[in-house]
């Protein structure tokens, strides 16, 4: 053990991240294997290898009851060092396309070894309603795809309405947990909407659990519940959905439990609960159900 301990101690810093995620990825791979036929709910089979929080443990539950093409659409990735395909990569070796705004994300992302050792297209890209379907097929992905991860912290619902060129089989989407469970809203569209510049708070982005659920179900997903920590909801297209229970997004909402709020200076408020609604409860956002765009107080009572 001792002369293990020296040699770790005495390799290059990028050499010893390198042998802890190899770590990483065989636990994984053995944790993936011993996931169950099937699950309460989805956080049973929660764990995380590259996710924020346990959706490698989702995804690879999910998978094993769909029959999906080996190719995975994902943006909103920043570095990639923590993201939703990137153990799918690994493990699987499916095929990639990445998304950030980030050039220098981007360039960061391609000096990652799974960037020469799989097949992952990295690009740099402000996403918008508008290019989604262009930077798509551009990039060689059109029809049918495994996984579509979705997280850009602002438009993420009117992103998805838009794409078109892709059918994915599973759909990743964040949601905004402050929304509540019923309302369904989204912050207006924007092209240039970022969560920083919506309010100083960080808490104004995305959309309701209901928005995309109701999303989903027009564009023939199945909502099949949410990660532990609320903020990543899971759809499955309702022609692999097979013996997999659909929820409403009040039998699937999970409030999360973040307290990454902050006021006007950029400090840290840690603000919970009820309060975090109460902070941008005079923004306006976009009501589904009334299809028209007025203060969240007045849609979330």
């Amino acid at each position: 053990m001792a002369q293990a301990l020296q040699q770790a101690r005495a390799q290059t810093p990028g050499s010893l991240t390198r042998e802890i995620e190899l770590n990483r990825i065989l636990l994984g791979t053995m944790m993936a294997r011993q996931l169950p036929a099937t699950a309460g709910s989805l956080r049973d089979v929660e764990f995380r290898v590259f996710s924020q929080y346990g959706d490698d443990g989702i995804i690879q539950y999910l998978l094993q009851h769909v029959d999906a093409p080996e190719s995975f659409i994902e943006f909103g990735v920043e570095t990639y060092r923590e993201s939703n395909t990137r153990f799918l990569l690994v493990k699987d070796n499916w095929r990639g396309l990445v998304i950030d705004g980030s050039e220098s994300n981007v360039a960061s992302i391609r000096t990652l070894a799974e960037h020469w050792r799989h097949d992952l297209t990295a690009l740099a890209s402000f996403i918008t309603r508008d290019n989604i379907n262009d930077l798509f097929s551009g990039a060689g992905f059109t029809g049918e795809v495994g996984l579509l991860s979705i997280d850009i912290d602002g438009n993420d619902y009117w992103v998805w309405e838009a794409v078109e060129v892709v059918s994915p089989v599973v759909v990743v989407a964040e949601y905004n947990s402050v929304f509540g469970s019923e309302a369904k809203v989204s912050v207006p569209y924007a092209a240039d909407f970022t969560r920083k510049a919506a309010h100083h708070s960080h808490l104004f982005f995305g959309a309701s659990l209901a928005a995309l659920c109701a999303l989903g179900e027009r564009k023939g997903y199945a909502f099949v519940g949410s990660n532990s920590n609320g903020n990543n909801a899971y759809f499955v297209r309702l022609d692999q959905l097979g013996d997999l229970p659909a929820l409403t997004a009040a039998e699937g909402y999970v409030e999360s439990r973040f307290r990454e709020s902050r006021d006007a200076s950029g400090n840290l408020t840690h603000l919970t609960g009820s309060a975090r609604l109460d902070e941008i409860s005079h923004l306006s956002v976009h009501d589904f159900t009334t299809d028209s765009v007025r203060p969240l107080r007045d849609v979330v009572g």
